[in-house]
């Protein structure tokens, strides 16, 4: 494994080869909870600076912990709450430089100061956000919210 700034290729280049891996990683796997494990664990090795990576995922209307990797979190997230909550309301991709400065911000990591969500929709119904937390203000670029949302296209065909 590698991680976004130890490869030779450009940011998007280094992103495409972990989509590569990602669909090899699930290719024939059709477990929701297996697949969002090594979705994890694959983007938690492959992204440096950040503290927290992982799923929420929607059950009775609201957000509830997935598989993730970093430090114990917040179990229930409601819609429209914090940056995860806010994303899934809206069902659009959320890229925070400073959560600090986000309103009704949910803090279940005190090192976490930027964040990007990015929902997961297949046909049309919400199934949960991807949530990856950096303790560095303005760690997510543009390239990161493009491939991110490639990522999270490729993993929503296998869930």
């Amino acid at each position: 494994m590698f991680n976004v700034e130890s490869y030779r290729g450009t940011k998007e280049e280094n992103y495409r080869l972990v989509i590569k891996q990602l669909a090899a990683l699930l290719e024939g796997e059709a477990n929701q909870i297996a697949n969002l494990s090594n979705a994890s664990a694959l983007l938690n090795q492959f992204l440096d600076r950040t503290n927290w990576v992982g799923f929420y995922l929607m059950e009775d209307g609201e957000l509830v912990l997935g598989p993730f990797q970093g430090l114990p979190a917040c179990v229930r997230i409601p819609l429209g709450k914090g940056v995860c909550g806010t994303s899934a309301s809206n069902k659009k991709t959320l890229r925070i430089e400073d959560v600090h400065q986000f309103p009704g911000h949910i803090a279940c990591d005190a090192a976490s100061q930027s964040e990007i969500v990015v929902p997961l929709i297949k046909d049309g119904e919400l199934l949960g956000v991807l949530d990856i937390d950096s303790p560095e203000k303005g760690r997510f670029d543009e390239i990161d919210e493009k491939m991110l949302t490639e990522f999270a296209d490729v993993l929503i065909k296998f869930l």
